[in-house]
């Protein structure tokens, strides 16, 4: 009934012409499926008691998806198909698996709004960190705008193989098995503690001689940043060779060469 209200409102005399549906904050436990809508794009839910997603199975088209305000405990298997969404509201809901909800956002490659606070899941250590390495392609998380320090933060925490070869740079030696900080869990293989940096510390500035309140967060943090590489050379076409040394009598200058440097 909700649904054929919104219908006749908007004027609509074809299912395929429906790119909108409004259906917020009118009491709904479920909705029918909604695959006669084939393009809809825009979809409002939220402020209802909607507890499960299996109406949404067949639209592809969405972009915009409002889920806020409801009583969804578990997304798995009902939004994953929906690769070209790009804003997406979860707030105020029950989402207590923050492993389990990532990777169902995973294959939305478009998504660039994401909304997860004020569900359970928003209380996992590193939480922030780990929603910003799972979906890169978001730029906007919980109202926040995600800063490159922060995914460069992430990168280091979860991608283990490029933690391997930043702390073999940074301390000059190879590292087989990278500096962690802290146990499994259920939701990866192994668990990254948070780091935590004495207030006034600055990456790159070393006057703040306060110490870190555990010795594996200033080897973290020497790590991330501490990842300097240098090449020099000469210019060759500069360099005289043997014969041209032995006829000139006047002495050889020099050569000049060449530093550059890359973090």
């Amino acid at each position: 009934q909700a649904v054929e209200e919104q219908l006749k409102i908007c004027g609509f005399k074809r299912n395929v012409d429906v790119l909108v549906l409004y259906l917020a904050g009118q009491g709904l436990r479920s909705i029918p499926s909604l695959s006669q809508f084939p393009k809809l794009r825009y979809l409002w839910i939220n402020n209802n008691k909607i507890q499960g997603l299996t109406f949404l199975n067949k639209n592809y088209c969405l972009t915009e998806l409002y889920l806020n305000n409801n009583e969804l405990t578990d997304i798995s298997g009902a939004l994953k198909h929906l690769h070209a969404l790009q804003i997406l509201l979860l707030h105020n809901n029950q989402l207590r698996t923050l492993g389990k909800t990532v990777k169902e956002l995973k294959g939305m490659i478009s998504l660039q709004t994401l909304n997860l606070f004020h569900n359970p899941l928003a209380q996992d250590t590193d939480y922030r960190l780990y929603v910003i390495y799972s979906l890169p392609s978001v730029q906007l998380l919980d109202r926040k705008s995600v800063t490159q320090r922060e995914r460069e933060l992430a990168l280091h925490l979860y991608n283990w193989a490029w933690a391997r070869v930043g702390q073999s740079v940074a301390f000059g030696k190879r590292v087989n098995t990278p500096l962690e900080t802290g146990v499994g869990s259920g939701r990866y293989s192994r668990e990254a503690r948070r780091l935590m940096v004495p207030s006034g510390y600055e990456f790159g500035n070393h006057t703040n001689k306060r110490p870190f309140e555990n010795p594996e967060d200033a080897i973290l943090l020497r790590a991330v940043t501490r990842s300097l590489m240098e090449f020099s050379y000469f210019d060759w076409n500069k360099v005289a060779t043997c014969q041209e040394r032995r006829l000139e009598n006047k002495a050889v200058e020099p050569h000049e060469k060449l530093t550059v440097q890359f973090r």
